[in-house]
């Protein structure tokens, strides 16, 4: 863990403050919840927190408290640039590196002449003044709690608070059934529906929101499946054109790769999908037990993340991606082989 600059923070922040508050790239539960958490929890301690994120998000988040005050960076670029030099300080949430939120809002951070604030869970993290980082906590959403308690605020946590938190870690954790959730976790969230954080109707509204064009891009992936059982992986590919068919839409292919990763016997997943509007093949990676996925994304994909759940991309063709990633399978195959009891 490393907690560095917080009493100087706490210090700080006695005074009110115009704080911005930033997720990463293509937001997810973890990235919403804790940004919209952190924010109605400052509000509460009499400052003005504005969340600002790069991009949409999936459309089954926005009904999180808060969700509509948020802005976004490549579609509300005049206000998030205001909002953001106005700052008196700046709060990175769930990311572990500027690039994290695209070239374009990348560049506006990099001039920004105040304090950066990182609370985050992923490896390798950028120096910045204030920093909050422990790859060993399951998400970010439990570390903005264990911030809250931290300041001995606890009892600001209200409903709404609760709910952005549950969902966070709900939808980091696989709903609580990834290596990474302790009891520490479940106590916490314990405490959340105590505080009003409804879990029936938080995986209702997360989970049982299928679109019917969502339901048969999941076919669509699912009958692209491959499974290389020699080295204990399954892979699923996913094309622009396919995406169309479906009528893509943000956060349709949210945990599409855990179907890979459930086929018994095998300890590595990964999901390869087109993303036109880039230009790259975006790659989500999961694996069971010792095998890290984060050392191998950083090593051949450019990407990172945790040892049992990373991400990268490729700037090659479908093709070729896949050929690249099936042809460096030979080179893991005792480390897959002994990763997991199978």
């Amino acid at each position: 863990m490393i907690l560095k600059g917080f009493e100087a923070l706490k210090g700080y922040l006695e005074k009110p403050r115009n704080i911005v508050i930033i997720g990463h790239r293509n937001p997810d539960g973890d990235a919403m919840g804790s940004t919209l958490a952190l924010k109605h929890y400052l509000d509460k301690k009499g400052h003005k927190a504005t969340v600002v994120v790069p991009n949409e998000y999936p459309d089954f988040l926005h009904w999180l408290p808060g969700s509509d005050t948020t802005y976004r960076f490549d579609w509300q670029n005049t206000q998030s640039q205001k909002v953001i030099k106005s700052s008196d300080i700046i709060f990175l949430l769930d990311f572990n590196a500027l690039h994290r939120v695209g070239s374009d809002m990348q560049r506006a951070l990099e001039q920004y002449p105040n304090d950066f604030v990182m609370i985050d869970h992923h490896q390798q993290p950028d120096a910045v003044k204030y920093m909050y980082s422990d790859v060993s906590i399951c998400s970010t959403c439990q570390m903005v709690y264990q911030y809250i308690e931290m300041n001995k605020d606890l009892d600001l946590i209200d409903a709404d608070i609760a709910t952005c938190l549950y969902t966070g870690i709900m939808t980091d954790t696989g709903s609580f059934r990834f290596r990474a959730t302790t009891s520490d976790t479940h106590r916490i969230i314990a405490d959340l529906i105590d505080k009003g954080a409804e879990n029936d109707k938080i995986h209702n509204k997360v989970y049982d929101a299928n679109s019917y064009n969502r339901l048969l891009l999941l076919g669509q992936a699912l009958s692209n499946l491959e499974i290389s059982a020699i080295y204990n992986t399954a892979y699923i590919t996913l094309t622009s054109e396919e995406k169309k068919k479906f009528d893509f839409q943000k956060g349709d292919t949210e945990g599409i790769v855990n179907y890979a990763l459930s086929i018994k016997g095998i300890v590595l997943a990964a999901i390869f999908i087109e993303d036109s509007e880039q230009g790259i093949v975006k790659m989500s990676f999961r694996s069971k037990g010792t095998f890290s996925v984060n050392q191998f994304s950083r090593n051949h994909f450019e990407g990172g993340g945790h040892d049992n759940a990373a991400g990268g991309k490729s700037g090659l063709s479908m093709a070729e991606t896949v050929t690249k990633f099936t042809s460096l399978l030979p080179q893991y195959q005792q480390e897959l082989k002994t990763s997991y009891e199978n």
